[in-house]
């Protein structure tokens, strides 16, 4: 079974370790043997989080420099900070609102790499849906919109179904699908 590296970044209170646990919960009911990994920077709220997600043929749980294919950040600096995680070739989604996403001084690493770049804002669709912290869940959506990682959009979905508290099942799923329209209306856009 390949191996699958997955980077998650953001600041400490958004969900970063939520957004880990629905990948990892998915990956593993799909049949992935799965590996995480939690490094934090100042231990409290607004403080630089990060989570390794390993998929597959591993044998230990952090990712190293330059072999994830995938990273997923909340927070658009956090981003810029792990970009060294990524391996030539791999996608990036980041939650942000900036019209200048990427910065103009990362876009020639990006080139040279050839990392695919993504962004939504996903704190905007959040708030909008009365959820402002759950900018992970429009993210989650939005990557899963396009196919390319390791679980499908439907595990995912079926894993916010069910580890999301009663309270909290309804406004996850509505945020996640938002997320989820948001790529798709991205596809049909850039195939037409």
């Amino acid at each position: 079974m390949k191996t699958i590296n997955i980077i998650l970044s953001g600041l400490g209170g958004q969900g970063i370790l939520f957004m880990t646990r629905l990948l990892a919960q998915a990956a593993h009911d799909h049949g992935f043997p799965v590996m995480v990994a939690e490094t934090h920077g100042m231990a409290q709220r607004g403080g630089s989080v990060i989570s390794h997600l390993r998929l597959g043929d591993i044998e230990s749980s952090l990712v190293r420099t330059g072999t994830a294919h995938f990273l997923l950040s909340l927070e658009e600096n956090e981003g810029y900070r792990n970009l060294p995680f990524l391996s030539k070739g791999a996608k990036m989604y980041v939650n942000t609102s900036s019209r200048y996403f990427p910065r103009e001084e990362v876009k020639e690493f990006l080139e040279k790499r050839e990392i695919i770049y993504r962004s939504i804002p996903g704190g905007t669709i959040a708030q909008d849906l009365g959820a402002p912290r759950s900018s992970n869940l429009a993210l989650l959506g939005y990557f899963s919109a396009f196919d390319e990682g390791p679980v499908t959009y439907k595990e995912i979905k079926m894993t916010i179904d069910k580890v999301s508290p009663k309270r909290f099942k309804d406004i996850n799923l509505k945020v996640f699908e938002a997320g989820y329209k948001k790529g798709k209306d991205f596809n049909i856009d850039i195939s037409d």
